[in-house]
């Protein structure tokens, strides 16, 4: 069984009405994909094809999602199960507020830049245990990231740059020693 087979498994052990739809065929995300043209001036135009989005217990993928390799998979599927997991944590409603409202729904928005800083978060250790320490620090990857958040991708919603890289650097070097911390710890027994 892949990677992302056995993802998704424990994904629906824990949340039990898990599913995963293509964006491209629901009504609901094509709605989305328009209002975030509207919003953003066409800056967000890869809503369809380019994001996935949780709503609810439901994965929204883009068309690419059956073409991605196991491990581009399983790090989307970790992401989004730290949003499942914060949905749970807080509500829906209190969800969809935080991700909507505080303070602007665009331009400066703090609770949606938190709510992604802890999927991101897990989005560098995805990658740094599946593809190595070397492919998280990748400047490839940096850009990207600090784009998602300085740019149109999610409304603009944390646009200073040098504290979204910070955060990055901040992220990366604690990964670095949790993992070094796990492959010095004797065999069977976890670093705390």
């Amino acid at each position: 069984m892949s990677i992302s087979e056995r993802l998704i498994q424990d994904i629906v052990l824990e949340f039990p009405n898990f599913r995963i739809v293509d964006k491209c065929h629901d009504g609901l995300s094509r709605a989305i994909d328009r209002a975030l043209k509207i919003v953003t001036f066409g800056g967000q135009d890869g809503y369809l094809t380019v994001y996935h989005t949780v709503i609810g217990d439901t994965l929204y993928v883009p068309a690419s999602w059956s073409g991605a390799s196991d491990v581009e998979r399983a790090i989307v599927l970790r992401h989004e199960r730290v949003h499942l997991r914060q949905r749970r944590r807080y509500g829906l409603g209190l969800m969809a507020f935080l991700y909507l409202i505080p303070f602007f729904p665009v331009g400066l928005a703090y609770g949606r830049a938190r709510i992604e800083w802890e999927a991101y978060a897990e989005t560098l250790l995805a990658t740094a245990e599946l593809c190595g320490l070397a492919a998280a620090r990748s400047p490839e990857l940096r850009a990207r990231i600090v784009r998602r958040f300085t740019g149109p991708d999610y409304g603009w919603m944390w646009p200073f740059g040098r504290q979204v890289m910070r955060w990055y650097d901040e992220a990366l070097d604690r990964i670095a020693n949790e993992l070094e911390a796990s492959r010095a710890a004797p065999h069977g027994e976890h670093a705390a």
